[in-house]
């Protein structure tokens, strides 16, 4: 079963001589249960294909489907609930919250949703140990390294139980050995529960933990 299909996606910017094609014609499907690489080069269209799927973005023409439901035709409120509902975002900037200590970033979101319970923070503690920073949980975005952040950030966006994880080069802060190591948890995650997972990535060494790679060159699938 495809739980995400991407249908001839393109993204214009801008009209007549000055137009700027950043997607064409982007079409692919990735199933349940599984992880699918998108690689290319820094300018690609890898982040702005992400951020159409995600619905912060609308594309200028083609169909983005999320278990049989049209993202695209969504407005910008039920786009932003299903984000908050469904959806796991780890964002390359990472996007955590500076005040908040590593462990209440990961309970922003149950927080907002109103229904935060220490079972819920059980398992932002849980989670955070199962990346390596159990012991950094009370410490706050500016008291952690790039990498430690980038743990932050993926633990935050699998607190929902997203049905699909959209992940943002989640290894440029990383060693490769650490970030083999991430990139593996996470397909261990995606396979255990039945997400599906979407990673952008210009690291040919971290695709090769994903199910499927495609590669995008200048807005196109090649």
């Amino acid at each position: 079963m495809s739980l995400l299909e991407v249908s001839d996606v393109s993204k214009t910017y801008g009209s007549g001589r000055g137009v700027v094609t950043a997607l064409e014609d982007v079409t692919f499907s990735v199933e349940t249960g599984s992880m699918l690489a998108i690689l290319g080069p820094s300018g690609s269209g890898k982040t702005t294909l992400l951020s159409i799927v995600a619905g912060l973005l609308q594309p200028t023409s083609g169909r983005i489907v999320i278990d049989g439901q049209p993202i695209h035709l969504r407005s910008q409120r039920e786009a932003a609930l299903y984000r908050r509902d469904k959806i796991g975002i780890v964002f390359q900037d990472y996007h955590l919250i500076p005040y908040l200590s590593a462990v209440e970033n990961l309970l922003l979101m149950p927080r907002l949703a109103g229904r935060a319970t220490r079972a819920h923070r059980e398992k932002a503690l849980g989670l955070l140990e199962e990346f390596g920073i159990g012991e950094r949980a009370k410490h706050a975005p500016w008291e952690l390294s790039g990498g430690e952040r980038q743990r932050v950030a993926i633990a935050r966006a699998l607190m929902n139980d997203p049905e699909i994880m959209l992940v943002d080069e989640p290894t440029a802060n990383l060693d490769t050995e650490r970030g083999t190591q991430v990139v593996a948890m996470l397909g261990e995650h995606v396979r255990g529960r039945d997400m599906t997972c979407l990673m952008v990535t210009h690291d040919v060494r971290m695709a090769e933990g994903a199910d499927r790679v495609l590669r995008l060159v200048d807005g196109r699938v090649v």
